[in-house]
């Protein structure tokens, strides 16, 4: 265990970094913090500091930066999350207010976090498997051909064409659209097919193949594989860091391209809290040299998605853990009340 002093000295040292881009050397720090020690006995904290791998030094310079594992002990004992202030909180309100569907509150939230943490973000929709069904309507196009519009707890909207087997009628619609809502609406999607596997009984025998066959789209619309889907945005604040990334920008850059590391990076939607994953601790080794900043969103205190920030290591911990948690919490009451 670090002494309360060596910690002192490791918060001062990732703040200083983090402020100034330098590497810290005793004598700065004895001069910008109130440490109550001489520079001498900060030079011996920092070569413990130092041996327990909590500091390194850069090759060319006399002073000392963070290690993963220090800025590690740093998030978990160290910072708080900084408070967003009342003005930053109404901006923060205020522009995600203006969204016209859950395209524009994805879109407008990546903006944002972009904007407030000046890191890469990255907002995925919201999952279809943890979401419940708000409503299903049913649209008749033609005799034999009907609209299926699922409309998600989420805001999320899918639309489906159902060729029917035969014509049905204005009336039978209603029947089925006024008999499946009962059923589904306020359910989860996971309970859907056992809620409707009798629902065609119901109906005439005429009737039932194109019951069937609606039904079976709407089964096919709750699973579809590809809704994990992903908007990023912010990439360009990448270029301002060039000095953080060892060699080049290049494996950052590339993994941010594949939605299945950006995925497994937000991590799971069940896990609400924030959550930091610095350096090594990312899987994908493009992005050992970057953290990771997320947090579980939804509406009615479940998450349904993940939305985070990635950066380099040498990040404002407290200040994007309190951007990020703020904007999840604002985009949160935008879904329950849409």
């Amino acid at each position: 265990m670090l002494s309360e002093r060596r910690l002192q000295v490791l918060r001062a040292i990732v703040q200083d970094y983090v402020g100034t881009e330098e590497p810290v050397g005793s004598k700065a720090l004895t001069e910008r913090h109130n440490l109550g020690v001489s520079p001498a006995t900060v030079r011996n904290d920092m070569a413990a500091l130092e041996e327990e791998g909590y500091i390194a030094q850069p090759h060319t310079s006399a002073g000392r930066i963070p290690t993963d594992k220090g800025y590690r002990l740093f998030v978990d004992k160290l910072a708080g999350v900084k408070p967003m202030t009342a003005p930053e909180r109404r901006a923060i309100q205020n522009f995600l207010e203006g969204a016209v569907d859950l395209d524009d509150v994805v879109a407008r939230t990546v903006r944002l976090l972009a904007q407030l943490t000046r890191q890469v973000a990255v907002v995925q929709y919201p999952s279809l498997t943890r979401s419940t069904v708000r409503h299903v309507e049913l649209l008749s196009l033609a005799p034999a051909r009907v609209m299926l519009v699922l409309i998600t707890d989420t805001g999320r909207v899918e639309q489906r064409m159902v060729d029917c087997p035969a014509p049905f009628g204005e009336t039978s619609l209603a029947d089925l659209r006024a008999r499946l809502n009962s059923r589904v609406a306020g359910r989860r999607f996971s309970d859907v097919p056992k809620l409707v596997e009798d629902l065609p009984d119901a109906f005439e025998p005429e009737d039932r193949g194109t019951v069937s066959t609606v039904l079976s789209t709407l089964l096919e619309t709750l699973v579809e594989e590809n809704e994990e889907r992903l908007m990023i945005g912010g990439t360009a604040n990448l270029t301002r860091f060039g000095h953080d990334f060892p060699l080049t920008i290049r494996p950052v850059l590339e993994a941010l391209e594949e939605q299945v590391v950006l995925l497994k990076l937000l991590g799971e939607a069940k896990d609400p809290g924030v959550t930091v994953r610095i350096g090594h601790e990312n899987a994908h080794e493009g992005l050992n040299s970057t953290s990771v900043v997320s947090v579980g969103y939804g509406s009615g205190g479940e998450a349904v998605a993940k939305l985070g920030v990635v950066g380099p290591t040498r990040m404002d911990y407290p200040g994007t853990m309190g951007a990020v948690r703020a904007v999840a919490r604002y985009v949160g009451q935008i879904l329950a009340e849409s």
